[in-house]
């Protein structure tokens, strides 16, 4: 048998997922707030207020 236990194996992915999933939540917070993409996020904020001249249905 070999020596890793459902406990252990669980533990491990359980750990492990959280770890990766801070380190992804952190990596979009810091993409969101670098300075270089504000002027983009601003343009984008406005985006749903402006006038649509399409036709709709």
């Amino acid at each position: 048998m070999s020596g890793l236990s459902y406990e252990a194996v669980a533990r491990f992915a359980q750990q492990g997922g959280t770890i990766y999933f801070g380190l992804l939540f952190f990596a979009g917070v810091i993409y969101a707030l670098w300075p270089r993409h504000k002027a983009q996020f601003q343009r984008l904020a406005q985006l749903p207020l402006e006038e649509d001249d399409g036709d709709h249905v």
